[in-house]
């Protein structure tokens, strides 16, 4: 056998893409100590926490109107499931951090949606989750956004969309109810 053949199998990582945006970057340059552009391994035992304080924050946000410790992102594996998840947590107690429309007050915490958008204050945070196998650690990737990453990217929709392209919710924003029709019926 060669040496190849012998070798172990290579594990994929799973990684955390994380697309960051205020938009008084350019002044107040409060992303400059964050390593963008290289991924970054972080052992699946220690908690990634974002904030203002170099001493325990991992990724720090070099503004005085983010907490010391804004918040928290736990690596984990579901209970009886082979798949690998994040878990976030607001550690904020001025500041309340929603995740997509799901409001997080201090200590509040919910699974990590594999792409959705991260506020707090002006800060938004586009979030991607690619799927690894490795169960020792997992990589971020830290990327700048030069416009809102709210307009910039359009995450799926949460309402299904019927096929006549319509969403429901466009009449309920009208207070109409909606009602049933023939799908023949133009």
């Amino acid at each position: 056998m060669t040496s190849f053949e012998e070798a172990e199998t290579e594990e994929t990582v799973t990684c955390l893409h994380m697309t960051f945006y205020h938009p008084c970057q350019e002044e107040k340059m409060m992303f400059r100590c964050l390593n963008f552009c290289k991924r970054e391994q972080v052992r699946a035992d220690e908690m990634a926490k974002f904030g203002r304080d170099s001493s325990v924050c991992r990724y720090n946000l070099m503004d005085s109107r983010v907490s010391r410790i804004q918040f928290a992102l736990q690596f984990y594996r579901k209970l009886h499931s082979s798949e690998y998840c994040f878990e976030i947590k607001n550690l904020s107690k001025r500041t309340k951090l929603t995740v997509n429309q799901t409001e997080l007050g201090y200590l509040n915490k919910i699974d990590l949606p594999w792409r959705c958008i991260i506020c707090f204050g002006d800060y938004q945070i586009l979030a991607e989750i690619q799927e690894g196998e490795s169960v020792d650690y997992f990589e971020t990737h830290l990327h700048l956004a030069e416009a809102p990453v709210l307009q910039e990217r359009s995450l799926p929709s949460l309402q299904p969309v019927p096929e006549s392209g319509i969403s429901s919710s466009i009449f309920l924003c009208q207070d109409k109810s909606p009602t049933e029709m023939d799908e023949n019926e133009p």
